[in-house]
């Protein structure tokens, strides 16, 4: 049987309290991951569930992975111009990390039906890679993933850039956004989460409630955020009930808890004042981080800083601190020059 999806949501005090997609079996998995994943995560996979049956047009209980690998197929199709390709992968539909992630979702919903098992759901249609051959005595069947996703290095912002970025900011409290996350490394999500009570100028701490994946921590900010958050609050913050840190400053909204689209729409107008081809929230944290490292902050104390909870995701900001790399390259190659210069070293075997 043909199913297509509608999303809905119903709203309590700007909150999304119910998301259904108008099929029973995965509406009561969505109510599931609603009590377990945070408010950004759920909508990612209500959305993500509405484009795979909106392609597939079918009944979950019908689903089989020949679907599944037409829905990839069909997420890789031509979407931009007929010449035009992304340069980190060389795709012209969506890129692997948005069909990884959506069949993720996809794969959820499944693996919660099969664990139901009164549902009529057999199997988890999605496969978890591709079988190839394996060195012998290696374990397990699958070897190849299914989407390969490029391990790409994410851009950084020089000190110009910034400069320059800031300077078409209009407000304090637009500065002080910028600058917990250009100088503290907070997530878009840390920032707008930030609450009165969070914060502490005598220690020139952010104590971050609200970290991805619920975890929490205890941030450094430079004294330089504090100085314009100040006068934010003093000159700027509009008189509320309302313990957020950051606020709408005038509308009809006024005084109520700045939004991710409010702050996006600050940052690309800046952006755009500026002429500024690119520059996005994350990219002003990498550049923090980025920069943390290259002056000596040690990976460990990075990670922490960062929020992350696996000392990999931090490495990758080995690679973008340019002065650590050339430092060890030029260390090393030194120590091998010194050995090559040292009398009777024979650079050739002797046989040649």
């Amino acid at each position: 049987m043909s199913w297509s999806p509608l999303l809905t949501r119903s709203f309590d005090d700007s909150h999304p309290q119910t998301i259904t997609l108008g099929h029973p079996f995965v509406d009561e998995y969505l109510a599931f991951a609603g009590a377990r994943l945070r408010l950004n995560s759920w909508l990612a996979v209500a959305f993500d569930l509405n484009v795979f049956f909106s392609v597939v047009g079918k009944e979950p209980e019908a689903i089989t992975t020949a679907d599944v690998f037409a829905f990839i197929k069909a997420q890789r199709a031509r979407r931009l111009g007929p010449k035009m390709v992304r340069l980190e992968d060389g795709e012209a539909g969506l890129s692997a990390r948005t069909i990884k992630r959506r069949l993720a979702s996809v794969s959820g919903l499944f693996a919660y039906l099969l664990v139901r098992g009164d549902l009529g759901v057999h199997h988890n249609p999605v496969p978890r890679g591709t079988a190839t051959r394996r060195p012998s005595g290696r374990p397990g069947r699958w070897a190849s993933p299914l989407i390969r996703t490029p391990r790409t290095l994410p851009r950084v912002l020089s000190p110009a850039d910034v400069d320059r970025f800031m300077s078409a900011l209009r407000t304090h409290r637009d500065r002080a956004m910028v600058e917990a996350m250009v100088l503290g490394g907070l997530r878009r999500c840390e920032v707008l989460g930030l609450r009165l009570p969070d914060i502490s100028p005598g220690e020139h701490r952010l104590f971050i409630a609200e970290g991805k994946g619920g975890h929490q921590r205890s941030v450094p900010v430079s004294k330089r955020f504090f100085a314009t958050l100040s006068d934010y609050l003093a000159n700027e913050r509009p008189q509320t009930d309302i313990d957020r840190v950051f606020v709408v400053l005038k509308g009809r909204r006024r005084g109520q808890p700045l939004s991710a689209s409010g702050l996006d729409e600050i940052v690309d107008g800046a952006r755009q004042r500026a002429e500024m081809v690119q520059l996005t929230c994350h990219q002003l944290r990498h550049t923090c981080l980025t920069r943390l490292r290259e002056a000596g902050m040690a990976l460990e104390a990075v990670q922490a800083q960062a929020g992350h909870r696996s000392i990999e995701s931090t490495r990758i900001y080995l690679h973008l601190a340019n002065t650590w790399l050339v430092e060890e390259y030029t260390r090393a190659v030194d120590a091998i020059e010194a050995d090559l210069a040292a009398p009777g070293v024979n650079l050739l075997p002797e046989e040649l």
